[in-house]
C-alpha cells in the first residue's frame, strides 16, 4: 500500500529525475564549468539519491531527510556559477534551474508530508 500523497510522489520523481542530471555531470564537463572535483562530487550525490528516491518510492515508512539534504547539497554546489566570472550562459541557466527545480521538488515531498501528519 502507498500511503505517499500525490504531491510527495511528484516530488520524489522531480528529485528523481535531478538526480539522473547530476550522474551526467561528469560525462559533459570540461572541467571549468563545472570543476572536476564538483562533477565527482554531484555524480555521487546523484547516484546516492537515485537509490534514496527508488527506496522512498517502493516503501512509504521510508525517511527522506537524507534524500532532501543530498538534494539540497547537489543544488548548493550549483550557486558558485552565479557569482564566478566567466561562467558560460548556459551553465548559468542549468545552475538555476537546478536550484529552482530542487527547492520544488522538496517543497512538494515536505508539504506532502505536512498533509499527511496534519490529518
Amino acid at each position: 500500500m502507498n500511503d505517499r500523497t500525490p504531491a510527495q510522489r511528484a516530488g520524489l520523481w522531480l528529485l528523481g529525475l535531478l538526480s539522473l542530471g547530476d550522474l551526467t555531470t561528469i560525462v559533459f564537463t570540461d572541467g571549468s564549468s563545472p570543476p572536476y572535483a564538483i562533477a565527482a562530487l554531484d555524480a555521487l550525490v546523484g547516484a546516492l539519491s537515485a537509490y534514496l528516491v527508488v527506496r522512498a518510492l517502493r516503501d512509504p515508512a521510508y525517511p527522506l531527510r537524507l534524500l532532501v539534504g543530498l538534494r539540497i547539497l547537489s543544488a548548493v554546489t550549483a550557486l558558485p556559477a552565479f557569482v564566478v566570472s566567466d561562467v558560460p550562459a548556459a551553465a548559468k541557466i542549468a545552475a538555476a534551474l537546478v536550484v529552482v527545480l530542487t527547492a520544488v521538488g522538496v517543497l512538494l515531498t515536505s508539504r506532502g508530508r505536512a498533509a499527511v501528519v496534519a490529518s
